[in-house]
């Protein structure tokens, strides 16, 4: 394998923003097993996170928004709904995921998102 075929996320870093403990657990299990750190939060960091997850509620969509303004935000529901999705994108969320949650799809919102917002910082 060469350097560049590594499968860890472009993340290292998650912050799980005001989410339901439960939702929070789930998420936390699969973030570790693609490789990714996670804190939980209810306002700003000290330091900014690689990615944001926050439940759909649109108060705290907007209040992680505005805390993480240049991180991306993915909402978490357990509810995939297509309304509540397109609330999400349209408040300015970069992705929505559902519980059951997996590790493809954890891996691929950390390389999609998180390795985006590196590359346009970079530019």
């Amino acid at each position: 394998m060469t350097g560049a075929s590594d499968s860890r996320p472009a993340a290292k870093r998650a912050v799980l923003f005001a989410l339901d403990p439960s939702l929070a657990s789930s998420l936390e299990k699969e973030l570790a097993r693609c490789g990714c750190q996670t804190e939980h939060a209810t306002g700003a960091t000290p330091e900014q996170p690689d990615i944001v997850f926050c439940p759909s509620a649109r108060p705290v969509l907007r209040q992680a928004l505005s805390l993480f303004a240049s991180t991306p935000v993915v909402v978490v529901s357990r509810l995939p709904e297509v309304d509540g999705w397109l609330d999400a994108l349209e408040e300015g969320a970069a992705d929505y995921c559902a519980p059951p949650f997996e590790t493809i799809q954890i891996r691929w919102l950390l390389e999609t998102h998180a390795g985006l917002r590196r590359s346009m910082a970079a530019a």
